[in-house]
């Protein structure tokens, strides 16, 4: 872990630290706004990072389905940035996420480079249908919002979608059709640590 720089599950007492967290960062991070009776009711799902006793970042595994969840408002605050604890908490997100047999773990994200960089493939949105149904389609920016989707197996042989039509639903129509999508497995933690070269930051979920 970074010198200095400690990850732990939170607690309803972190609830009103994350809500400033993300705040402030809504612009930024293109983060979805979180009320704070909501982060105090799902505190259990966070982990944050501590500096000096300060909450500086946060990221919470949000269950989409009884085998699909979701890495979402995931924020470093600003000075601390530049020092790998984006990937540090997605890292530890997803080691969550096996502990709790899901079988993989997906984001929205406007800069999907941090997260390929962890070993996330990026998919067609409608591969991810469980997020659509829990988010997008009550949406404003829907269809609209520039967001790309990632994805990450949990499970050893898990494979993502391979039956669903790949039909890009965002930006322009794409004509429906149907692909293969090779398997992947889950890259082990130390080993997705070692292999970043930036952190994945302020990057929406």
């Amino acid at each position: 872990m970074t010198e200095g720089i400690s990850l732990r599950a939170a607690t309803a007492a972190d609830a009103p630290a994350i809500h400033r967290l993300i705040a402030e960062n809504l612009e930024a991070g293109h983060l979805l706004p979180r009320a704070i009776t909501d982060i105090e009711e799902h505190a259990s799902r966070f982990v944050v990072a501590e500096a000096g006793g300060a909450v500086v970042g946060c990221a919470e595994l949000a269950p989409l389905s009884d085998e699909v969840a979701e890495v979402r408002s995931l924020v470093v605050d600003q000075p601390f940035r530049g020092r790998r604890i984006g990937a540090e908490l997605v890292a530890r997100i997803a080691a969550e996420g096996v502990a709790q047999n899901f079988a993989s773990l997906c984001a929205f994200t406007h800069e999907p480079s941090h997260f390929v960089k962890l070993g996330f493939s990026l998919v067609p949105h409608v591969w991810v249908p469980e997020k659509i149904a829990h988010d997008c389609t009550g949406c404003s920016l829907f269809r609209r919002c520039g967001q790309y989707a990632v994805t990450l197996p949990l499970r050893a042989g898990a494979s993502v979608r391979p039956e669903q039509p790949a039909a890009v639903i965002q930006g322009r129509n794409v004509a429906a059709r149907r692909s293969n999508i090779e398997r992947l497995h889950l890259t082990p933690i130390h080993d997705a640590r070692a292999r970043q070269d930036s952190p994945a930051e302020a990057v929406p979920a």
